[in-house]
């Protein structure tokens, strides 16, 4: 029991410097523009050095966009735990609330990464790569839907696909328009326009 104490204890005090780290880089980030700042400089803002910084995060792209790293896996959750009866394209829609909720918790910050993802060509380039990488898990939850022990088949991996491809045209809409467009609306629209008929 003592060890599963500290072990909480550990994880709970890393996941708050990381955090802590996150919050300074975005901070510079935006002041300075993401091309101008080090590693180096993040370190010094942060009050830490060059190697502690990087055993959080192994690049700057990286102290930008770890939240995404967990997103795929909460989405496909999200998914298995949808009604069975529902179809899965209203599954994934739903599923995708996990991830809009931030934007809906703090609209100002949630914009303000937006935009600096859009703005800076590395981090459009990394979050895609990440959000590639969603599709897997969440083609796998929506296979378990249909029958737990078979493996994947083209179709749910397409519809995957499709969707996080409709989160993030919504999300750029939504930050083009400033965060004006409600999230939810304009994710609903690019739903409906790859809703069977």
């Amino acid at each position: 029991m003592t060890g599963a104490v500290r072990t909480s204890t550990r994880d709970i005090a890393r996941a708050a410097i990381r955090s802590e780290l996150a919050h300074v880089a975005f901070d510079l980030f935006r002041r300075e523009g993401f091309e101008k700042v080090t590693v180096n400089d993040l370190a010094a803002a942060a009050g830490v050095s060059r190697s502690t910084f990087l055993r959080y995060f192994g690049s700057k792209e990286d102290a930008v966009l770890s939240a995404v790293d967990a997103q795929g896996e909460q989405i496909a959750d999200a998914v298995r735990a949808r009604p069975a009866d529902e179809d899965d394209w209203t599954a994934l829609r739903r599923a995708l609330d996990t991830v809009i909720r931030p934007h809906r918790q703090d609209t100002d910050g949630a914009l303000a990464m937006s935009q600096l993802i859009m703005q800076t060509p590395a981090l459009c380039a990394r979050s895609q790569e990440k959000q590639n990488g969603w599709r897997p898990a969440i083609a796998q939850a929506l296979a378990e839907r249909d029958d737990p022990a078979r493996p994947p088949a083209l179709g749910p991996l397409v519809r995957a696909a499709a969707a996080v491809d409709c989160l993030n045209i919504a999300v750029n809409h939504w930050t083009a328009s400033d965060g004006r467009c409600d999230l939810d609306d304009l994710l609903d629209e690019a739903f409906a326009a790859l809703a069977p008929r």
